[in-house]
């Protein structure tokens, strides 16, 4: 049911977004940064599950919008991400990446979604023939 809601929601509302924060957005962009390993290990817990929840969040947006089209499904960043995930939890992906800055300080400047995406998502996908 939310799935179906979101998928028929998901591009006016997208559209409808965009056109509202572009122009602010646009000024700011500079301003936000791209999460890596040094921020990620001066966050409290609760930074660290909030920018988790947000990017899921983002995750599950992308790969209800594109449920909608089989051939795309496959491909896109959401969907290898929700395959590669699959049976994590929250705290699990919190410690594993916890786990991965400290064995790899000399890492921290690598950005926490490119982390996610290369020791969690791309090992856990089935392998192509």
């Amino acid at each position: 049911m939310v799935g179906s809601v979101l998928r028929r929601w998901a591009l006016p509302l997208s559209a409808a977004c965009l056109a509202l924060v572009a122009g602010p957005v646009a000024a700011v962009v500079e301003e936000i940064p791209l999460v890596d390993g040094t921020m990620w290990v001066k966050s409290s817990e609760d930074v660290k599950k909030a920018y988790l929840v947000g990017l899921a969040n983002v995750v599950q947006v992308e790969a209800a919008y594109h449920a909608e089209n089989p051939s795309l499904a496959g491909t896109g960043f959401s969907p290898r991400v929700v395959a590669g995930m699959k049976g994590q939890t929250l705290g699990g992906v919190l410690e594993a990446l916890d786990r991965w800055y400290a064995a790899h300080p000399e890492e921290l400047r690598r950005p926490v979604v490119e982390t996610i995406w290369f020791e969690m998502v791309v090992p856990a996908l089935p392998k192509r023939p």
